[in-house]
């Protein structure tokens, strides 16, 4: 980013409409700088200053704006401009703008595609969305094997080739299926009488184009790729994936599992926060929050449960914050790398006997610690005179001590069986992981608390 005095005329500039003087300081800037700082302007006014861009430079910030403010400004734009601007995007991102428009310019522009265009980008738009195939690029290089090398060099000089991502080239048989690949690097060093089928690397990693899309980020982390194939149920090669959109795909994914994990429920959408409206972010909190708040009901119905326990010795009442936290605390931490070992494709739900013992062992030490540090504080440092004579400090600390080593466990145990569960049921980890953890660490808490005094104190 420019020094701030170059922002602050930049931002000046654009306030008092010279959107020409304001293109000369933003023309050296990245297309992602340029995006951020026009972001919080009307669509008005992006819409000026984007067309004062060359075509493909246009196309580049245009993709590092939001899908909201994609939409906002390709609303104001003539079919010309539209067809424009649509012409200097990838195919997948022409496919995200055209899903992005209303009927009218929908079918205004897509008649004047040319036919084997408009035919790429129907196909394009009919997977399902979160699919490999929603977020693959048709723009690759592909030959058939009998080639040789310098006839394959030959021919991208001729063609002079605007693809997006040249990372490698996939080697086809005669009926299109992928049978191999090449990486620019080799395609360069190899002997250039040599074909295709001589140098090329047979071991293709390559996914459905109906699977998840974070199992293609997944495998591109996993083996290395900058760019991976996407084939149909032939192995017939489709398009393939690029690292630019596997990064959005996790940035996304990320975003999602956080607000999930924060019981906010809904599609996320690349809305800024200032521009998502207050009703969108009530809609997307409200729902969880009320079956939470119902569900804390029940720990009301337990203290009333109790309630002769409490009044007998209230010193009891001084320590449930504390037991109530600790058990929130370790029961997050057990979910939280439950959730991330299942993201990581580390465990599945068949591995739970396994988990759970490890997780029981991992508690009890937990416990053995936290148990200690209890037992010291109600013992040696609570004041002794606000306990009935019948019972002394150390007894209670002694109890309270056990309550909290049995719900470091059960809240461990808990915080690793309910992603394991939800998995198992096809269901979202990270949505129950949180919200749910927490009222249920809460009851079972209570009932720890409460009967675990109660049996040992006699009470």
């Amino acid at each position: 980013m420019q020094h701030e005095p170059e922002v602050d005329t930049i931002i000046q500039l654009l306030k008092d409409g010279q959107f020409l003087e304001a293109y000369k300081l933003l023309e050296p800037l990245h297309q992602s700088e340029i995006a951020d700082l026009l972001s919080s302007y009307p669509p008005e006014t992006i819409q000026a200053i984007l067309f004062l861009f060359p075509k493909q430079r246009r196309g580049a910030i245009f993709c590092e704006l939001s899908y909201a403010e994609q939409a906002d400004i390709a609303q104001l734009l003539e079919t010309s401009d539209l067809l424009s601007l649509l012409r200097s995007l990838s195919p997948d991102d022409q496919v995200d703008l055209l899903k992005a428009l209303p009927d009218e310019q929908y079918n205004a522009v897509l008649p004047v595609l040319a036919k084997k265009e408009r035919e790429d980008l129907i196909k394009l738009a009919s997977y399902p969305e979160g699919s490999a195939g929603s977020i693959m690029n048709t723009d690759y290089i592909s030959y058939p094997q009998h080639l040789t090398i310098q006839e394959v060099l030959q021919r991208i000089r001729l063609e002079r080739t605007q693809k997006e991502a040249i990372y490698r080239i996939y080697i086809l048989d005669n009926e299109k299926k992928l049978i191999g690949t090449l990486s620019v690097t080799d395609l360069i060093l190899s002997d250039p009488d040599k074909r295709l089928s001589e140098v090329m690397r047979t071991k293709v990693v390559s996914i459905n184009v109906h699977e998840d899309q974070e199992e293609a980020v997944f495998m591109m982390a996993r083996y290395d790729l900058v760019a991976l194939p996407v084939v149909d149920e032939n192995n017939t090669l489709l398009g393939n994936i690029t690292h630019d959109d596997a990064l959005d795909v996790m940035e996304e994914e990320r975003t999602s599992d956080m607000e999930r994990f924060m019981a906010i429920v809904g599609k996320h959408d690349d809305t800024t926060y200032l521009k998502t409206s207050i009703w969108t972010h009530f809609r997307k909190r409200v729902v969880w929050l009320v079956i939470l708040a119902f569900l804390g009901l029940i720990s009301g119905s337990i203290l009333e449960l109790y309630e002769g326990t409490l009044t007998s010795l209230m010193i009891l009442a001084f320590y449930m914050p504390m037991l109530i936290d600790t058990g929130g605390n370790t029961g997050s931490q057990s979910a939280t790398v439950m959730v991330r070992a299942l993201a990581l494709k580390e465990i599945t739900p068949k591995n739970v006997l396994r988990i759970v013992w490890k997780e029981f062992r991992v508690s009890m030490l937990l416990a053995l610690v936290l148990a200690s540090l209890a037992f010291i504080r109600v013992a040696f440092i609570s004041n002794p005179s606000s306990i009935p004579e019948a019972f002394t400090l150390v007894n209670i600390g002694f109890a309270v001590a056990v309550a909290l080593a049995v719900q470091v466990v059960s809240a461990t145990i808990i915080g690793a069986l309910l992603p394991l569960g939800a998995a198992a049921l096809k269901l979202d980890p990270a949505l129950v992981a949180s919200p749910a953890l927490t009222t249920i660490v809460d009851i079972t808490g209570l009932f720890i608390y409460f009967g675990s005094v109660s049996i040992i104190l006699g009470i």
